[in-house]
């Protein structure tokens, strides 16, 4: 996906880069398979904030996205590629022989007029989804069930895959875009291929208004606050106040283990690798 630049006419102009929607191939959802979404500004039933920093934004109507996949042995054509706003990637839309319509996220390569199935007979092919038991070791795959039959949970977003390593027994060893290698059961699902619109990640916002456009509101750091409002607020200057980074509630922000008991730990065969530069 090619990233555009403009003519710095303004100051804020200079920086912008957008996506090119030439992959595009309609401009209009299909409204039967979308529903209202209606804002609330990280606020819970009782209007309490529950995250911060939420608030505003563009309107959107949420596309409902197959991640499950369960129409199994059932042939669909993509009919067409489309932009949702609620998420990085593409989205396809499928038709099916029966006539029923469903999205799924758009795998890199997948086009217009493709063909694509579910279920442990298909092949391995870009758009598929199949049973990791059914998987060739090495092969790279997106829409991760994390348990069988719950839907594709992970490794959704623009770009990513994980890459499936090895299989024993009831479990497959999975490398985790993160470079974590971690157990599922060979019954959970998963989709071939690497999710679309893999550039998402270098474009530059460029002004704090297209911030705002997607819903996020701003950030006032601890430091530049009083005392009385947070635990690094207060002081000459730019004092640290003296305190450990700490949350505004006051909870340790470094080290502190908020966690009670790691159920999922014996399924982490290696943890996530470090990156340093220069290396």
């Amino acid at each position: 996906m090619p990233i555009k630049s403009y003519k710095p006419y303004t100051q804020s102009r200079r920086f912008i880069t957008t996506e090119d929607f030439f992959d595009l191939t309609k401009d209009e959802p299909e409204k039967s398979l979308t529903i209202a979404l209606r804002k609330k500004a990280g606020r819970n039933n009782s209007g309490q904030i529950m995250v911060r920093h939420r608030g505003g934004g563009h309107k959107r109507r949420y596309r409902i996205i197959d991640f499950k996949r369960d129409k199994f042995g059932l042939p669909a054509k993509v009919i067409a590629i489309e932009y949702d706003p609620n998420r990085s990637a593409r989205i396809a839309l499928l038709e099916y022989t029966d006539g029923e319509k469903r999205y799924i996220l758009q795998p890199v390569g997948l086009k217009v007029g493709d063909t694509v199935i579910s279920g442990p007979e298909a092949e391995i092919k870009t758009g598929n989804t199949l049973p990791l038991s059914e998987i060739p070791e090495g092969t790279f795959i997106h829409n991760l069930e994390l348990l069988p039959g719950r839907g594709g949970q992970i490794v959704r977003s623009a770009g990513s895959s994980a890459q499936l390593m090895a299989k024993e027994g009831e479990y497959a060893q999975i490398k985790m875009p993160s470079g974590e290698i971690r157990l599922f059961s060979i019954n959970c699902l998963a989709t071939i291929g690497q999710v679309s619109n893999p550039d998402h990640a270098n474009i530059n916002l460029g002004k704090a208004g297209r911030k705002r456009y997607l819903g996020f509101r701003p950030t006032v750091r601890g430091t530049a606050m009083n005392a009385v409002d947070h635990p690094h607020g207060g002081g000459r200057g730019k004092s640290k106040g003296h305190n450990q980074p700490r949350s505004p509630w006051n909870q340790p922000a470094k080290g502190y283990k908020t966690r009670k008991k790691k159920i999922w730990d014996w399924m982490i065969m290696q943890r996530k690798t470090k990156v340093y530069a220069g290396v």
